[in-house]
C-alpha cells in the first residue's frame, strides 16, 4: 500500500515562507505524477502544483511565482516551497500520487497537514 507522508505545515505570518514535504514509501519515480492540492474550509479542494515523472511542473496560475515545487530525489520526497503567503492561502494541503499502467489509474493521498497564514 503506497504511503504518502506530508510535513511541514504550521502557522506563518502574512509574506512568510513554508516549505512542505511530502515523502513517499515507494519511489518517487514509479508515480506518473505527483503533486499538491489544497481545501480551504467550504471550498472545494484545487490543484496547487505537480510534477511528472519526467520533471514537468504545473502549477494553478494564479501562485506562479510564489510557489515552486520539486523532487528531493536524496529524500525521495516532492517539497512544496510557498513564498509571500497571504492569509487565502490558508488551507489543508494535501499531496497527490497519480500511477498510471494498462489502461488504469490509481491515486494515492496523504492525510494533509494544516497551513495557517494569519497575524
Amino acid at each position: 500500500q503506497v504511503q504518502l507522508v506530508e510535513s511541514g505545515g504550521g502557522l506563518v505570518q502574512p509574506g512568510g515562507s513554508l516549505r512542505l514535504s511530502c515523502a513517499a514509501s515507494e519511489s518517487i519515480f514509479s508515480f506518473t505524477t505527483m503533486g499538491w492540492y489544497r481545501q480551504a474550509p467550504g471550498k472545494q479542494r484545487e490543484l496547487v502544483a505537480d510534477i511528472t515523472s519526467g520533471g514537468s511542473t504545473n502549477y494553478k496560475v494564479s501562485l506562479e511565482g510564489r510557489f515552486t515545487i520539486a523532487r528531493d530525489i536524496a529524500k525521495n520526497t516532492v517539497d512544496l516551497e510557498m513564498s509571500s503567503l497571504k492569509p487565502e492561502d490558508t488551507a489543508v494541503y494535501y499531496c497527490k500520487a497519480v500511477r498510471l499502467g494498462a489502461g488504469v489509474g490509481y491515486d494515492y493521498w496523504g492525510q494533509g497537514t494544516q497551513v495557517t497564514v494569519s497575524s
